[in-house]
C-alpha cells in the first residue's frame, strides 16, 4: 500500500481540515506532529511514497531527497517551498504539487502584524502575565493613531498592512529595493530612502521575501538609526533581520522593543536569548496559520494525492519531472 507522511502538523489538525477518507481507502497515512531533524529525516521518511509539507517548516534539500528511495510525490501547501530543492526532485522524476489558498487567508499575516503592534504599544502580553500573578495595572501604553509606521516591503502583505494601519490613522512610510513612488501612493504611503524610514518611524515592520539580496538587510546600522522609543516587527522571515544585532539593541534598550513571529532557527530553541528578554513579544510563526488557510491547503493536498494515485498528477510545479 502507498505510504503517506504528513510533516510538521504541530497542532494535529491536518486530518480534520479536509476529507481524507478517499485517500485513506487507498493509502496508509502517518502524521508527524514534531519537527524532524536533518539527521533523522532520511531514516524516518525512507519508507514513504508521498510526503506532504506544511509550507516551509521542514527544509527538503537534495541531500535528503537523494536518500529517500521510495519517494514518488511531494505535496506542498501554498504556491512554493523555497527550502525544497526543486531541481533535485525533478532529476529523480518526482513531481511536486502545490495548492491554492483561501482568499480570506491572505489577511492572516497582515492582521497578526497589527495585533503584534498593539501588543507592543499597549504592553498586552506583559499585563496579561501580571494579571495571572494577581497584579493590576503596571504600565502605560500609547496609541497607534498618529504614529509613523515604516513598511519595509510593500507587496501583497505589506500593502494590506498599509491598509489596516491607515484605518488606525497611522502615517505611512515605505521602502524596498524595487518600490516606485506610484506604488507607494497607491498604498497610501510615502516612498522614502531606507535610512530615512528607519530614522523617522515609530514602528518598523518587515514584509520581504527572503533571498540572498534581503538576508541580513536589517542589520546593526539600520537598527542603530531607529529612535530609542521605536519598535521593530518582523512577520516575514527571521534572517532578513540580523538576529545578533537585534538582540544587542534590545538588551541595551537602544530601541523600545520588538515583536517577532519568525526566527533564524524554527522552532526557536528553548534556551534562546530572545526568550529571556522582557521587551520582546514572541509568537511561534503564526502569520499564515489560520483555519481558512489550512482548510484550503489540505483540501488541495487531498485532491493532489488522489490525482496522482489516479495517474494524473495535478498542479505540478516541476513538469519536467513528469518527462523522466
Amino acid at each position: 500500500m502507498t505510504r503517506i507522511a504528513i510533516l510538521d502538523d504541530y497542532q494535529r489538525v491536518a486530518l480534520g481540515m479536509a476529507d481524507w477518507s478517499a485517500v485513506a481507502a487507498r493509502a496508509g497515512i502517518t502524521v508527524f506532529d514534531r519537527p524532524i531533524g536533518a539527521d533523522e529525516a532520511a531514516e524516518i521518511l525512507a519508507p514513504f511514497d508521498i510526503v506532504c509539507h506544511v509550507r516551509e517548516r521542514m527544509p527538503f534539500p537534495k541531500a535528503l531527497i537523494d536518500r529517500l528511495p521510495n519517494l514518488k510525490l511531494i505535496c506542498i501547501t501554498g504556491p512554493a517551498h523555497r527550502t525544497l530543492d526543486l531541481d533535485a526532485a525533478s532529476a529523480r522524476g518526482i513531481p511536486v504539487s502545490n495548492t491554492g489558498g483561501a482568499p480570506e487567508a491572505a489577511h492572516a499575516t497582515p492582521e497578526l502584524t497589527l495585533g503584534l503592534m498593539l501588543a507592543l504599544v499597549r504592553h498586552i502580553a506583559h499585563e496579561d502575565r501580571r494579571m495571572r500573578d494577581g497584579l493590576w495595572q503596571g504600565t502605560m501604553g500609547s496609541v497607534l493613531y498618529g504614529r509613523t509606521l515604516g513598511i519595509v516591503g510593500l507587496g501583497r502583505v505589506g500593502g494590506l498592512v498599509a491598509k489596516l494601519a491607515g484605518a488606525f490613522g497611522m502615517k505611512l512610510l515605505a521602502w524596498s529595493q524595487n518600490l516606485t513612488d506610484e506604488r507607494a501612493v497607491e498604498a497610501g504611503a510615502t516612498h522614502v530612502a531606507k535610512d530615512d524610514l528607519f530614522a523617522a518611524s515609530d514602528i518598523v515592520t518587515i514584509h520581504l521575501v527572503l533571498s540572498e539580496r534581503t538576508r541580513g538587510l536589517v542589520g546593526a546600522r539600520e537598527i542603530g538609526l531607529m529612535k530609542p522609543r521605536a519598535y521593530l516587527v518582523n512577520t516575514s522571515r527571521g534572517p532578513v533581520v540580523d538576529e545578533a544585532a537585534l538582540i544587542a539593541a534590545l538588551t541595551a534598550k537602544t530601541i523600545a522593543g520588538a515583536a517577532l513571529d519568525v526566527y533564524d532557527i524554527e522552532p526557536l530553541p528553548a534556551g534562546h536569548a530572545l526568550r529571556r528578554l522582557d521587551n520582546v513579544v514572541l509568537t511561534p510563526h503564526l502569520g499564515y496559520v489560520s483555519e481558512e488557510g489550512y482548510r484550503a491547503y489540505y483540501a488541495g493536498t487531498v485532491a493532489n494525492i488522489l490525482a496522482f494515485l489516479d495517474g494524473k498528477p495535478a498542479r505540478v510545479i516541476n513538469p519536467e519531472a513528469l518527462r523522466r
